[in-house]
């Protein structure tokens, strides 16, 4: 019986001594990491220039404002199907309108007002120009939100190339941080990234009234008391990268 007891307790704390010694050698093997960040600052030539048309309608009824609306709408895309211009509704709702009567002290319901608006695209300038002026002086035709920016297509690839800047900036500043240990970075064990990009956008209401100057040597567009400048798309890549340290 003592016996079986001993042989027991050696197979036991031989066991027990594996798993201690393979817990170490696992530990052990476990490879010590950096965290770091990485960034890219560029900029992409901008190659789009957009503008937003509103209809605003104003009738007694909800079917007559919105008869009048798309109708308007209608005759402003049948012209758009015919130019080298990209569109796509960003806007239709209908809704009662009021006003506050300072007499009365009360509000008053003027009637329904119905709001269609298509953004309109163009790979120039002198495009959108062309837009405005078709339809100058339409009644109850509004144009806003004047932007020059850069396409996806144009975008993506200078997007790309950056993002490999950043996970190199993001390579040499662990291989830095490294170096204080005698140590460099590895093989990259995850990343994350954000991207950021800035385009110019100048708001106006009364575009129509305006013909747009093309200024060559600033590089802007003056309209309606306010500019659009043409300086090229800010685009800012950011990386969170780990790599082992070897």
């Amino acid at each position: 019986m003592k016996k079986t007891l001993v042989w027991f307790g050696s197979v036991i704390g031989t066991g027990a001594v594996l798993a201690l010694l393979f817990g170490a050698i696992e530990k052990h093997s476990e490879p010590r990491i950096i965290s770091v960040s990485g960034e890219c600052l560029t900029t992409a030539p901008k190659d789009k220039t957009a503008i937003t048309l509103r209809v605003s309608t104003l009738a007694p009824t909800a079917v007559e404002s919105v008869k009048s609306a798309t109708e308007q709408i209608a005759q402003i895309t049948d012209f758009l199907k015919n130019q080298p211009v990209e569109m796509q509704t960003t806007q239709f709702n209908s809704y009662e309108k009021t006003e506050w009567n300072r007499d009365e002290q009360k509000s008053v319901v003027l009637g329904i007002e119905t709001t269609i608006a298509v953004e309109v695209s163009a790979n120039s300038i002198e495009q959108i120009e062309k837009i405005l002026g078709q339809f100058a002086g339409m009644k109850n035709v509004f144009s806003e939100n004047l932007r020059m920016y850069t396409s996806p297509e144009k975008l993506q690839p200078i997007m790309e190339k950056c993002l490999g800047i950043a996970v190199e900036n993001a390579r040499v500043r662990a291989n830095a941080l490294a170096a204080g240990d005698k140590k460099q970075a590895g093989k990259m064990i995850s990343v994350t990234y954000g991207t950021n990009t800035s385009d110019a956008i100048v708001p106006a209401s009364n575009l129509m009234r305006t013909k747009i100057t093309s200024a060559a040597a600033t590089e802007t567009f003056d309209m309606a008391g306010g500019t659009i400048v043409a300086k090229d798309t800010e685009v800012n890549v950011s990386v969170h990268a780990i790599f082992e340290i070897k």
